[in-house]
């Protein structure tokens, strides 16, 4: 008879989360996530698989979760350029919330792991392209309610975004203080106008 598990799975994988997202994939131990999970290593094992496979769900998890608030936020933003600064603010906010300076979970699995494996790989790039199409019809809608100016097109002014969001939560790991972070954003929202 099979034994059931005495534990909620997207808890754990939550928790799993956000231990590698504070420790990062090679600064982890597979005694480590045992430990912080409060798993057996037979739990973890048939339930996620090995280590890599249950980074591979937690990064599934981030980009669902994380992403997908973003992207819900921007469909439904009604001022697009507000909406924009509000996500650069709490980037901003996030990076030094933490002592760690973790940073964003997508971004780091990136510089630690995307240029050598993958479906590591697969998974941000499937991220990036979502988080582009999101900004992309956002920006657009915001372009035609004459909210943004139409100086370049939807995609290359997302793409810009992105790459000013993704570069500020880089940034905040080299002890970047809070005016660097406040010129970026300033910089960044100004090429909206």
């Amino acid at each position: 008879m099979a034994r059931t598990k005495r534990f909620d799975e997207e808890e754990v994988l939550d928790k799993a989360m956000q231990f590698f997202w504070h420790k990062g994939y090679n600064g982890t131990s597979p005694q480590e996530i045992l430990d912080e999970l409060g798993l057996s290593r037979s739990s973890l094992y048939d339930t996620y698989g090995d280590k890599r496979s249950l980074f591979v769900s937690a990064l599934t998890r981030y980009r669902n979760t994380v992403t997908g608030s973003i992207l819900e936020l921007l469909a439904n933003a009604e001022n697009v350029p507000e909406t924009l600064k509000s996500l650069f603010i709490i980037s901003k906010n996030n990076c030094f919330v933490n002592e760690d300076k973790r940073g964003c979970f997508m971004v780091n699995s990136i510089m630690e792991l995307a240029t050598h494996d993958e479906e590591i790989a697969e998974i941000v790039k499937e991220n990036r392209e979502a988080l582009e199409n999101g900004f992309t019809g956002a920006i657009k809608r915001g372009q035609d309610l004459g909210q943004i100016s139409k100086d370049n097109t939807p995609r290359s002014l997302a793409r810009f975004i992105m790459n000013n969001l993704w570069g500020l939560t880089a940034h905040s790991k080299s002890g970047a203080d809070k005016k660097v972070f406040d010129d970026i954003i300033r910089l960044t929202m100004s090429m909206l106008k």
